[in-house]
């Protein structure tokens, strides 16, 4: 379904876009987190061949150290959306059995 966006109409030159459909997905924004999966797993955006920003080169103790605490914070986000979905699901789930009684 992804792929779907970048193909053509024929659908052969889907792997000539793969690399970017992957880019694409990992660089979107989760909604549970409010960032994307390279930024949780790189503790940065990707690089956007903008040359004209200066970046930090951070520790390598101080970036493992922001990685873990990125990746718990994605984690504890991620768990109250499942919690709210729950939470979601059940009260349809027993608004039905109420409706169907």
């Amino acid at each position: 379904m992804f792929l779907r966006h970048y193909i053509n109409y024929r659908q052969d030159d889907w792997t000539k876009w793969l690399a970017t459909a992957e880019f694409q997905y990992n660089n979107k924004e989760h909604t549970a987190t409010g960032h994307s999966l390279f930024y949780v797993n790189y503790r940065r955006h990707p690089w956007k061949r903008n040359l004209t920003v200066e970046m930090e080169i951070p520790s390598l103790e101080g970036l493992l150290k922001k990685i873990e605490i990125t990746r718990e914070e994605a984690k504890i986000a991620i768990e109250k959306t499942k919690e709210t979905m729950k939470r979601q699901y059940d009260k349809r789930t027993c608004y039905r059995k109420v409706i169907t009684k």
